[in-house]
């Protein structure tokens, strides 16, 4: 079949919270940062729930002198939640990590006031970790591409501190098909529940196609397996959405 003009060409659609998109071009570069809080607060079921839980779960790991690492961090609001919470004790450290260069500026800026806070563009899969206490990613290691996944659950495990966590939020496939579709249609209607309109969200389906790339609950167990870790537990769960603690 011959490609039409209306087939081949890519078109600028709306995803929402006045963010622009196109088919397989999905991008967390520009003016995403400054709109990002509030669009994934509103795209992510329990997403606040998920950094309130992470915050309490790192008074188990935090300690003065601890370093503590991001990887996404994207504009630094879970990082600045942990720096606020251990902010009384000392020499401790807290580093975001994020691939794209106008998320780490807007972190910089946003938290200058915070001498404990530290951002820095990188690959995380690539990265040279110092010794930490506490390692976190939510909603991350999904845009990251499958083969250089296994390379970082290897890092974060080698990085942590024996008694150290890792503390991971990822979206997620279901491991069957019937589930995963009655998961889809009702993710799909808490976005419309939360103001947005079906053009919204099939825009941002469809501006994800080929940048992000869930796997299953036990396929990502099973990286944190491979990594080393033996000690990991579901610690939320809301349909195709899910964390776990694990301690090496």
């Amino acid at each position: 079949m011959t490609a039409t003009p209306e087939t081949s060409r890519i078109v600028e659609l709306a995803a929402g919270d006045g963010i622009a998109v196109a088919p397989a071009r999905w991008s967390f570069a520009g003016d995403v940062a400054g709109k990002f809080d509030g669009h994934v607060s509103r795209s992510v079921p329990l997403y606040d729930s998920g950094h309130d839980l992470t915050a309490r779960l790192s008074d188990y790991f935090v300690r003065a002198g601890s370093t503590v690492y991001e990887i996404g961090t994207s504009t630094g609001t879970l990082l600045h939640r942990l720096a606020m919470r251990h902010g009384d004790l000392a020499e401790t450290r807290f580093i975001g990590l994020d691939v794209e260069p106008d998320m780490i500026a807007h972190a910089r800026q946003v938290h200058a006031d915070m001498p404990n806070m530290f951002f820095q563009t990188a690959r995380a899969e690539r990265f040279a970790f110092e010794r930490s206490d506490l390692i976190t990613a939510h909603y991350t290691v999904q845009f990251i591409p499958p083969k250089h996944r296994q390379a970082l659950f290897d890092r974060i495990w080698d990085a942590l501190d024996w008694g150290g966590a890792f503390i991971l939020f990822e979206k997620v496939r279901a491991n069957d098909a019937r589930f995963q579709d009655a998961f889809t249609t009702l993710y799909n209607e808490f976005k419309l529940a939360n103001g947005y309109d079906h053009r919204e969200v099939l825009a941002k389906s469809l501006s994800l196609k080929g940048k992000m790339e869930p796997f299953t609950s036990e396929a990502n167990v099973d990286f944190m397996r491979r990594a080393g870790f033996t000690d990991i537990i579901t610690v939320q769960k809301y349909l195709c959405f899910e964390g776990w603690l694990a301690i090496k």
